[in-house]
């Protein structure tokens, strides 16, 4: 067995290489499952997959929007601690950046598997259409991608053996000084991308379960969609970071912390929600019913998308965790913290899958049934791929380099 020793930080104590390389080959064989059904789809095409004339968009376009959202944590993270000045997140906001990374990286590798010829992804940037949201998506995802890259670089060049080299030592201290530039371009960035994945769903005119009216061009779905990652991807942070204690068996951010970012986050959800209501009454009672719909016929005659999604998303996702978190109370009781971040990733995912995977079944002609779909295997194995992925990349930087500055002093109290 491998002895790492000298690459672990000095102060900090790791487990044994056996039991961590264990783990890693358990999920590693997760990752290989999906790595080979991800070559099916590219070598024999989307016939892989049980996509259909009415569902265009398969299981992992949601996973795509999912995980940028739940990204959300590292732009709004980066953005209270470097423009705001919410010195406090320091603590979190190295573990923040590392899964906005494993998100966004995630999200181009899905993108990858969805054009189904990889060696032609450059085609959206030199052949871009200027009128598609999607370009504009495609571009911010991309510098964005290239932002969270930059802002985990001096995470990795503190591992003790780079360290030691003097270009790396200071190349390290001078991206810390400038590091705020950075969290502003990639706030800059990540709003508009979460705008427009929003707004390309606000704009589908044949969609009537999908289509807002709006402010000038942008439809409230754009709106929606940033705010709903800024208000729910801090939570994403605080459950990864609350299961990492569990993993290792040690507190690694002080309660404090974790309470500032929930508090935030509370009150991000608490204002999104209530905007979210007023959006879903005014399509209910005014949209639909001018391009001759009821609301009953978004939720009935199915089997699988009745009123319980709207209840889960609005109720479930975002009522129940706003008024947890917003109460100091409810935020430091652990249990309804926990129960708070678990349901506030729920109503953002299942936000997700309503405007990917329910937009695609409504009927939107009389004559029509509910298109019903269930993914293959491929897309499953896809699907899993990130985050067998993610999984590897938090152990690996949680054991060789310094995540969280408070771990010692905690396991030292």
């Amino acid at each position: 067995m491998i002895d790492d020793a000298a690459l672990i930080p000095s102060d900090l104590k790791r487990c044994s290489p056996k039991v961590f390389y264990g783990g890693i080959a358990v999920v590693s064989a997760v990752l290989l499952w999906g790595v080979y059904a991800m070559f099916l789809c590219w070598f024999k095409g989307l016939n892989q997959t049980n996509m259909n004339d009415a569902y265009g968009f398969a299981l992992w376009i949601w996973a795509d929007l999912a995980v940028i959202a739940l990204g959300g944590g590292a732009f709004f993270t980066g953005f209270l601690r470097y423009i705001v000045g919410k010195d406090e997140l320091k603590n979190i906001i190295n573990f923040a950046v590392i899964i906005g990374f494993i998100c966004y990286s995630s999200a181009l590798l899905i993108l990858a598997i969805d054009i189904g010829q990889p060696l032609r992804g450059w085609f959206i940037f030199w052949h871009a259409n200027v009128h598609s949201m999607l370009t504009e998506v495609a571009f911010c995802l991309t510098c964005y991608f290239g932002v969270l890259t930059i802002e985990y670089l001096p995470l990795i060049l503190e591992n003790p053996q780079i360290y030691k080299n003097a270009f790396w030592h200071h190349l390290s201290h001078n991206l810390h000084e400038v590091m705020a530039v950075f969290a502003a371009t990639g706030a800059f960035l990540s709003c508009f991308h979460q705008g427009s994945l929003g707004g390309v769903a606000g704009v589908l005119y044949g969609r009537p379960f999908a289509y807002r009216e709006g402010i000038f061009v942008w439809p409230w779905t754009f709106f929606l969609f940033t705010w709903s990652a800024a208000a729910c991807g801090p939570c994403f942070t605080i459950l990864i970071t609350k299961i990492t204690e569990f993993i290792t068996r040690k507190k690694l951010v002080k309660d404090n912390v974790i309470e500032l970012l929930a508090k935030i986050s509370g009150w991000m959800i608490f204002t999104y929600i209530i905007a979210k209501i007023i959006d879903t009454a005014y399509w209910a009672y005014t949209t639909a019913p001018s391009m001759g719909f009821e609301i009953g016929q978004f939720y009935s005659n199915n089997s699988l998308y009745g009123y319980w999604i709207l209840f889960l998303e609005i109720v479930i996702g975002g009522i129940l965790p706003a008024l947890i978190l917003i109460t100091k109370k409810g935020r430091s009781n652990s249990f309804l913290l926990m129960i708070a971040i678990i349901c506030a990733v729920i109503g953002v995912t299942t936000n997700r899958w309503v405007m990917v995977l329910q937009v695609m079944a409504v009927p939107v002609l009389s004559f029509e049934e509910w298109y019903m779909y269930f993914p293959s295997w491929q897309e499953i194995a896809t699907t899993v791929l990130p985050v067998a992925y993610g999984i590897i990349l938090i152990a690996l930087s949680y054991r060789y380099l310094p995540v969280f500055p408070q771990e010692q002093e905690l396991y030292n109290s």
